[in-house]
């Protein structure tokens, strides 16, 4: 049995805090593999990616290249509607039946995890693995008091990893991209030659 970890998100565009919180998690839990999962349209979110799927598809592809542990899914993409985790999972659940499925979760969205769809049956199919980020309060443990057991919250709280500190985003990329700055050392290099090349977030 492998344990895999699901790690979802826009990845708009996918960066090096990214790999290195990917294979944190890969190391710790330890997970046998990491399966970056980039969302069609998530449910918390207004609009749509800046890129178009086939984009944050290739250079996903680029990133993880060389990284025998780590894999991509368009699962939630190739599905065309508003990417629910419980939904995403039913369909791992049937590629993975005999493996221990882990969902990667911010520690930020832990407490509003309740409202999500189906979160009791979210915990059925994996475990949720919770990323504390530095800089933001401790996981609120307690809000998922109501809708599972009290081993369900101790499994949860003794699968919380610490992130390092690594201050990328996306949407700084974006903006450094938009106004002409370098983005060397925070996207690999492969990405970041591809986004110069087909000059993407460029206005």
């Amino acid at each position: 049995m492998a344990n895999i970890g699901i790690f979802g998100g826009s990845f708009d565009p996918v960066h090096l805090g990214h790999l290195i919180l990917a294979e944190r998690c890969r190391d710790i839990v330890p997970l046998d593999h990491v399966v970056f999962m980039p969302a069609f349209q998530s449910p918390l979110k207004t609009g749509r990616p800046t890129l178009s799927d086939q984009q944050r598809i290739d250079l996903l592809k680029l990133a993880i290249s060389g990284n025998r542990h780590f894999e991509l899914s368009t699962t939630e993409i190739d599905r065309q509607t508003l990417s629910y985790t419980v939904e995403t999972l039913a369909e791992f659940k049937k590629q993975y039946p005999d493996d221990q499925l882990f969902f990667m979760l911010g520690s930020d969205s832990l407490a509003g995890f309740p409202k999500w769809k189906s979160p009791q049956k979210i915990c059925e199919m994996a475990q949720l693995l919770v990323i504390n980020r530095p800089g933001l309060t401790k996981p609120d443990f307690a809000s998922l008091a109501n809708i599972l057991s009290g081993e369900q919250v101790e499994q949860i709280q003794r699968n919380t990893v610490q992130s390092p500190l690594i201050e990328i985003s996306s949407s700084e990329i974006r903006r450094r991209v938009a106004a002409g700055e370098s983005i060397r050392y925070l996207v690999p290099a492969a990405c970041e030659k591809q986004i110069q090349n087909q000059k993407l977030y460029q206005s």
